[in-house]
């Protein structure tokens, strides 16, 4: 469990991140090379909330796949419509050519009025695939990075950053390598009746059911030794049904979850089209959970899974 947090992530310089492609295609290699990094053991904290109020309920948690974020002001105008004061995002730029160089996850929460933890899942060695190089106007990337947000209407406690069991299957990818593995990204939030542990998190898109199940039952390993006794709140982009022909009752996780006290909600398999659906976020010990699809205003590609 990473908690040291900063204000900015590190950022390392484009001859370090070129010196990236050199390392051994072991996991060892990758995992020496990424423990060495102090942007992927950090937290990054900033954002203002519009409150120091707990939360009162009911409320709503917003999850959102952002792949990339190409338009944060359009996303952040489809969160704000939601009205949910606690939002999980995934798949979040931040200094990649494809999105500007800019900082999408810093913009969305200054735009709400909230206080955000960012961390990386990977730093991207290129510019990205071929058609979000249709995006760059620039042959580079300021700082390379992608990752997972949490984003709060209230101030909160105990960020934290969870690396993900894995084989680090990025970091041998032809079109898109990376350096990093999936996690997820959490904090303590308060509420009216007492804290809950908000957790974002982005399972493994390119393997099996068996994977993602290994990866959650991990991570509910991790929040329990750390946050005994608190309820939780897992979202984000779970992959479900991804290798096993869209079919999300294949995936064990469920069932895994189950025994360990999570309930499950949504039901939507991943549609080829990108269509709003809401993917399976998991919550313990919380009331019951009203999920509602984020439709798009336009005809435009802006995200991968989301719910309400």
């Amino acid at each position: 469990m990473i908690s040291k947090t900063v204000e900015q992530l590190a950022v390392p310089s484009l001859e370090t991140r070129a010196s990236f492609a050199e390392i051994v295609r072991t996991i060892a290699a990758h995992d020496a090379a990424m423990a060495a990094r102090p942007e992927m053991n950090s937290v990054e904290v900033g954002g203002t909330p519009a409150s120091d109020t707990p939360l009162a309920f009911p409320f709503t948690v917003a999850a959102w796949n952002l792949e990339r974020c190409l338009f944060p002001a359009e996303s952040a105008a489809h969160l704000a419509a939601t009205n949910a004061p606690v939002v999980l995002l995934s798949e979040m730029d931040n200094g990649m050519a494809r999105t500007g160089q800019r900082h999408p996850t810093a913009e969305v929460a200054e735009t709400l009025g909230m206080h955000y933890a960012y961390g990386i899942e990977f730093i991207e060695m290129g510019l990205g695939s071929d058609t979000e190089r249709e995006f760059c106007e620039d042959e580079f990337n300021a700082k390379g990075f992608h990752g997972n947000a949490l984003m709060a209407a209230v101030p909160f406690s105990r960020p934290f950053m969870l690396r993900l069991w894995g084989e680090r299957l990025w970091f041998t990818d032809g079109e898109q390598p990376r350096l990093g593995e999936r996690c997820a990204i959490g904090a303590v939030i308060e509420t009216e009746a007492g804290p809950f542990v908000a957790v974002s998190t982005h399972l493994e898109s390119a393997t099996t059911a068996v994977y993602r199940e290994r990866q959650v039952k991990e991570l509910i390993d991790a929040l329990d030794e750390t946050f005994p006794g608190l309820p939780v709140m897992i979202g984000g982009d779970l992959n479900t049904g991804n290798h096993a022909g869209g079919d999300f009752e294949a995936e064990g996780l469920f069932a895994m979850s189950a025994i360990r006290g999570f309930t499950r909600y949504g039901g939507a398999a991943r549609r080829d089209d990108h269509a709003a659906e809401p993917d399976h976020p998991l919550a313990r010990a919380g009331d019951e959970a009203r999920l509602v699809p984020v439709a798009r205003a336009e005809d435009r590609r802006d995200h991968d899974h989301s719910f309400a």
